[in-house]
C-alpha cells in the first residue's frame, strides 16, 4: 500500500507542477498585469558594428527563398497597370475593415483632380483644417516628414527604377555615399536590373505607389492596392524586408490617407521643404540654369532647418542636376545622409538597411503566398468608399484535433485532482 501511495504521489507531483504552469495564449497568464519590466530603451538593437554580431549573426534575409528578380515567376502576380481593388490579398481588406470599424481612419471626402491642377475637395470640406491637414495645401500632419535634422541633406529620390538610376547609383558609390529611392511599383516591373543596382548598393527603398495617382483622389480599397502591391513587391526583391517610408506622388496626402499608410501598413509620411522642379527639366518647366540656383539658394542658406528636396531620378537631366550640385553640398558642410537613416536609424520595419543581417520575418499583412480575396464589393462601393467598411470574402470554417487541444489543461486538471484524491483514500 505505501508503494502505491508513493507511486500516486511521484505521478500527481509532474502533472500538478505543468499544470501550475501559465500558458502564455491562457487567460491564467493575462489576468494579471506584465507593466513590471522596465521600458526598452531608445536604441533596442545592435548597431551594424557591434562585437556581438560576429559571435551571432543573423541572416540578411527572413529565410524565405523569394523568385528571383526580374523572373517571370517574380513579377507574375502583380498588377500590370493600376491595382483592381477588387482583388486584393484579404488581409489587406480585413485589417482596413477592422481599422474603420474602430475609428482609426478618418472619413474625409475623396477629392477630385484635373490633370496639372491641385486636387480639390467638396465646397464644404477645409483641406487645410486639422480634421483634413492635406499636405499638397501645406498642412503639415505633426506625424510627417518634412524637415531634416540641422545641418544634414536627407537625400531621396522619386520615380525610379528607370534607366536613369543605373547612373545615380554609379555616381553615388563612386562617392561612398548612399541615398533613398522612393520607387514606383511597376517601374521595378519594368526595370529590375536598376533596381538590384540600387538595393544590392546598400541604397535605401522606400515606396512610391504603384502607378504614382493622386492618392487622395482614391477610395480607401484604392489607397490600399497602391500602397499594398509596392510593399508587397518590394518585400519580395529584397528578402523580405518591409518598407518603414512612403511618399505620396506629387505630395498629394491627407489624414485619411496617411491613416491608411500608417495603421494597415506600418509606414510613416515623407514629404519635402524644397523643391527644384527638376522634374520638369524636360517638359520646359525650368531649365539645368534655374535648378542649379535654387540648389545654390537652398546650399548656401541655412542650416535649420535641414534639406529635404524633392529630385527625381526620372531622367538623365534630372540625374545630372544632382550631379553639377553635390560639390556645393560638401563644400558647404552638408552632411549628406539617406533620408530614411535619419529617423530612427532604420529604413525598414523589420531591417536597418539593405545590406543588414538583422532581418526579422514580416507580420501576416505581407503574404508569401499571395492570395486575393474573392471580394463581393458593388461597383459603387469600389469607386466611392472613403471610410466605409469593405466586405471581404467569408472564410470557410473548419474543425479539427486542433481545436480540443485547447481543452487538455482542464483534462491533466481533473487527472491530478483524482490521483489526489485517491492518494489522500489509500493514506
Amino acid at each position: 500500500m505505501l508503494l502505491m501511495l508513493a507511486a500516486l504521489q511521484l505521478m500527481a507531483l509532474p502533472i500538478c507542477h505543468a499544470v501550475a504552469i501559465p500558458n502564455p495564449k491562457s487567460g491564467a497568464y493575462n489576468d494579471h498585469p506584465h507593466d513590471i519590466n522596465p521600458p526598452l530603451p531608445g536604441l533596442w538593437y545592435h548597431t551594424e558594428d557591434h562585437p556581438v554580431n560576429s559571435l551571432f549573426r543573423r541572416a540578411p534575409n527572413d529565410g524565405v527563398t523569394y523568385a528571383p528578380v526580374g523572373s517571370p515567376t517574380w513579377s507574375s502576380p502583380f498588377p500590370q497597370s493600376s491595382p483592381n481593388p477588387s482583388a486584393l490579398p484579404v488581409e489587406w481588406v480585413s485589417a482596413l475593415n477592422a481599422a474603420v470599424a474602430a475609428g482609426k481612419i478618418p472619413n474625409i471626402p475623396q477629392s477630385s483632380n484635373t490633370p496639372g491642377v491641385n486636387p480639390v475637395y467638396p465646397p464644404s470640406v477645409n483641406p487645410s483644417g486639422p480634421e483634413v491637414c492635406s499636405a499638397t495645401y501645406k498642412c503639415r500632419n505633426p506625424a510627417d516628414i518634412w524637415d531634416a535634422p540641422t545641418g544634414v541633406f536627407a537625400s531621396s529620390f522619386d520615380d525610379g527604377p528607370l534607366p536613369p538610376t543605373t547612373q545615380l547609383v554609379q555616381f553615388f558609390n563612386s562617392n561612398n555615399e548612399t541615398t533613398t529611392h522612393f520607387m514606383i511599383g511597376i517601374n521595378i516591373i519594368n526595370n529590375p536590373q536598376q533596381f538590384l543596382a540600387a538595393f544590392t548598393s546598400s541604397h535605401d527603398i522606400g515606396v512610391h505607389t504603384w502607378t504614382h495617382p493622386y492618392m487622395t483622389t482614391l477610395s480607401n480599397l484604392d489607397v490600399l492596392g497602391q500602397l499594398g502591391w509596392t510593399i508587397q513587391l518590394i518585400h519580395n526583391s529584397t528578402g523580405g524586408r518591409v518598407p518603414k517610408y512612403w511618399r505620396p506622388p506629387y505630395g498629394d496626402s491627407d489624414n485619411r490617407v496617411r491613416a491608411i499608410a500608417k495603421e494597415i501598413f506600418g509606414m510613416d509620411t515623407v514629404i519635402w521643404n524644397q523643391d527644384t522642379k527638376d522634374w520638369s527639366l524636360t517638359t520646359g518647366g525650368t531649365t539645368l540654369q534655374a535648378v542649379q540656383s535654387s540648389m545654390q539658394q537652398y546650399l548656401t542658406g541655412p542650416k535649420s532647418p535641414g534639406l529635404v528636396i524633392l529630385e527625381h531620378e526620372l531622367t538623365p537631366q534630372s540625374v545630372a542636376a544632382f550631379i553639377s550640385a553635390y560639390p556645393l553640398i560638401k563644400g558647404n558642410g552638408w552632411s549628406l545622409q539617406s533620408l530614411t537613416q535619419l529617423y530612427g536609424g532604420r529604413s525598414y520595419q523589420n531591417a536597418q538597411g539593405s545590406s543588414s543581417n538583422d532581418v526579422v520575418p514580416a507580420g501576416v499583412l505581407v503574404a508569401q503566398n499571395i492570395t486575393t480575396s474573392s471580394s463581393t464589393l458593388s461597383t459603387s462601393q469600389t469607386a466611392t468608399s472613403t471610410s466605409s467598411v469593405v466586405p471581404t470574402s467569408t472564410p470557410s470554417t473548419t474543425h479539427n484535433s486542433a481545436i480540443s487541444i485547447q481543452h487538455c489543461p482542464y483534462i491533466w486538471r481533473l487527472l491530478c485532482l483524482l490521483i489526489v484524491i485517491l492518494a489522500t483514500h489509500l493514506a
